[in-house]
């Protein structure tokens, strides 16, 4: 199996790396965290570089990127902490639509979420469902053609950004069947949509929604009534497999950054980093680390691979990911000592980031045993 990544792939890797140095170091995140529309300039920046396009197929205005172009790009995010709501446009919402959607939905959404006018936000999670994605009591009832919406999704993430929105409701069965979930795009700015918007720990942006008798028309429909949940499943291993790298992309950081502190910081006359207890640790957080990155590529070759395939590799990585994550970000915490988890410092902002994507869908426990009924079933 060739690892090796394409001249294309290395090519736009280095321009995002070039980005991120140049217009959004540390300092200027800080300040952009500050305003609620600052990330519109770096979104019309997205859409130059044609980091939205990539993962659109070629049909549809996109470049026809797969995976692994979606594995370049949150790693080097990763790298960055960039905080614009990327994935939930570029991998979950176009996922939706490229694996399920409409001729005319595609052809409405796509090139434009490829253009940088459309961003779209998943709403999935609700306050009693724990990781459970057909757990819902968020219901879309038939009323004549089209259906009515109602109920409350949690930490909808990139809402606040959002135009349009990807809910799962239930349409029949009972609140954790896996028959009769479905999928619909509403706009955001639909009558009886209403959201409560609030910043993250990690500086991203994320809203509680509600719905209160929404009307949807039929065409908002995401694939076939009550058959969802293989396709909700599909692209939530997509996120997770880029969550897996935008992870890597922090981990190699709080990896870079302890290892320079420890250089340069002294003690006893001598730099921290000729301790051999150090040293050890160091070498701990780098194995972690690569480690994290085979998981990360395996989980985004098998993108492509049956359900169980993929489920096994996104729950293998999920797994992986978030032990490690948490490892290298103590350790590299520990090693900076108290000023490590100060708002000045770039290695806590890391830590907080991996320590929310061991949160996003599913945990370390969760995907464990994930992981073991599936392969019991196999």
């Amino acid at each position: 199996m060739d690892f090796n990544f394409t001249d294309e792939q290395n090519m736009l890797r280095d321009s995002i790396a070039k980005f991120v140095a140049a217009d959004y170091d540390f300092d200027k995140r800080r300040e952009m965290l500050k305003s609620a529309d600052a990330w519109k300039k770096n979104w019309a920046t997205f859409a130059e570089m044609g980091l939205l396009m990539a993962p659109i197929p070629e049909e549809h205005g996109g470049l026809g990127g797969g995976p692994i172009d979606v594995l370049v790009v949150m790693e080097e995010f990763g790298k960055g902490l960039v905080v614009e709501p990327y994935l939930q446009t570029a991998v979950i919402g176009a996922g939706f639509l490229k694996h399920g959607g409409s001729d005319a939905q595609k052809g409405e959404h796509l090139p434009a979420i490829g253009a940088g006018e459309r961003v779209v936000a998943f709403a999935y999670a609700e306050p009693k469902g724990r990781f459970n994605l057909a757990d819902l009591t968020t219901t879309a009832k038939k009323d004549g053609a089209g259906y009515v919406l109602n109920g409350q999704k949690a930490v909808v993430i990139g809402a606040p950004q959002a135009d349009h929105l990807i809910v799962t409701a239930r349409t029949a069965g009972g609140q954790r069947d896996a028959k009769g979930v479905s999928a619909f795009i509403v706009p955001k700015g639909a009558k009886g949509v209403t959201t409560r918007d609030y910043p993250t720990i990690d500086g991203f942006r994320a809203s509680e929604v509600y719905f209160e008798n929404v009307s949807v028309g039929a065409d908002a429909l995401i694939g076939p009534a009550d058959e969802a949940l293989p396709l909700v499943e599909r692209v939530t291993d997509e996120a997770i497999a880029a969550l897996a790298a935008e992870a890597v992309g922090c981990m190699r950081q709080m990896h870079a950054l302890t290892l320079e502190y420890a250089k340069q910081r002294k003690q006893f006359g001598v730099p921290i980093a000729s301790f051999q207890v150090l040293q050890h640790r160091m070498v701990d957080m780098f194995m972690a680390t690569e480690q994290s990155v085979s998981m990360a590529y395996m989980a985004a070759l098998k993108i492509g691979e049956s359900a169980d395939e993929r489920a096994r590799a996104a729950a293998g990585a999920k797994v992986q990911i978030g032990r490690a994550g948490r490892f290298v970000g103590q350790a590299a915490v520990q090693i900076h000592g108290g000023m490590g988890v100060t708002d000045e410092m770039k290695v806590g902002h890391y830590f907080k980031r991996v320590t929310m994507i061991d949160a996003q869908f599913g945990n370390v426990d969760h995907h464990l045993k994930r992981y073991s009924e599936l392969t019991l079933a196999a």
